[in-house]
């Protein structure tokens, strides 16, 4: 989630039929509670939030409740968001799915944007059928792991987990694990203490942490120093964007040499040696699952210079993006 000063951040909720409401409505309030709480705090760096609501064709939901929900836009007028909540559904998501191609495709090309994607529950389908989670981690609600490990084979089940993530795409198992999920979101848009603040007033009880719930892809957060993973979370968000290490550093109060020093002590790289790793990582996907231009795929992990993209490419890999892209491809389709 990009994080320009003063600039909003964009968030938008998919509607559907028979959908559980509380997947949407729940991390709205959450998330407006956090900005009202970041507003009303000066010294706080500012995200503004713009909510939007999304279906198919702009067609209003009748959600499981039999609330029904107009959206603000279909998905082909809505404006590119940086973070999509995909809602749960009551039972069997399958005939809502294969009503819905046009959800799909609108999936596939916000991961390719870049965007964060968030599914709860039997929504994490949607997710699956897109092809999104192929190879990767993934949960869904408790009462539909068997009939998801049937359907989708190739995604790694996390039975265990109530919450996963596999770089941009975030599963939730329920509302509640969602309500966990969230406040890492806002402490990622905002900080530490408006994600506790937010916490508090939505859940009195004590429940576990995000980190001791889920399964992650990049262990971010195995270390002490939490000023480097905010630094870390930062660079993940804007990882497509020129960014100037200097600036980066002077974002989050520290010296160059200071960040470098304290950097590499917590993960045992430097920060541009993250930054080119999460890039490439990104870049893997996109060559599996897209069928952008080697040039595309650079430009979107923010290498203008396809030369230089594929050189560092080679370099981390020991082999070019085209050679990469084959490989897997003859790997993803080859019969059994």
């Amino acid at each position: 989630m990009p994080q320009v000063p003063g600039g909003p951040i964009r968030i938008a909720f998919l509607l559907s039929d028979n959908m559980l409401a509380t997947s949407a409505t729940l991390p709205m309030e959450m998330l407006l509670t956090a900005e009202s709480a970041s507003l009303r705090d000066r010294g706080l760096h500012r995200n503004r939030l713009r909510l939007n609501t999304v279906s198919a064709l702009g067609e209003p939901a009748t959600t499981r409740s039999g609330l029904r929900w107009t959206p603000d836009y279909a998905l082909a007028d809505a404006p590119t968001p940086d973070l999509v909540y995909v809602p749960g559904f009551w039972r069997n998501p399958r005939p809502v799915i294969r009503r819905q191609p046009e959800v799909l495709e609108w999936l596939r090309g916000q991961y390719q944007n870049g965007a964060l994607i968030s599914a709860v529950g039997t929504g994490c389908c949607f997710l699956a059928e897109a092809g999104l989670l192929s190879g990767k981690a993934a949960t869904t609600h408790w009462h539909y792991f068997d009939q998801f490990q049937r359907d989708y084979p190739d995604v790694q089940l996390k039975r265990q987990y109530f919450i996963t993530q596999a770089g941009n795409l975030y599963c939730a198992a329920s509302v509640n694990s969602l309500a966990d999920l969230t406040v890492h979101f806002i402490q990622r848009l905002y900080s530490k203490a408006i994600a506790s603040h937010v916490e508090r007033h939505f859940s009195h009880e004590i429940r576990r942490s995000y980190e001791s719930s889920g399964y992650f892809e990049q262990a971010h957060s195995r270390h002490p120093d939490e000023d480097i993973v905010q630094v870390q979370l930062w660079l993940q968000d804007n990882y497509p964007k020129t960014i100037s290490l200097a600036q980066v550093a002077q974002r989050f109060g520290l010296s160059s040499r200071t960040l470098n020093r304290r950097f590499k002590a917590a993960t045992g790289q430097t920060p541009l040696e993250y930054l080119q790793e999460i890039r490439i990582n990104n870049a893997r996907d996109l060559l599996k699952t897209s069928n952008l231009t080697i040039g595309e795929i650079a430009d979107k992990v923010g290498y203008q210079d396809t030369g230089y993209f594929t050189t560092l490419f080679k370099k981390q890999l020991a082999t070019t993006p085209r050679e990469y892209r084959a490989t897997v491809r003859a790997k993803l389709f080859s019969a059994e």
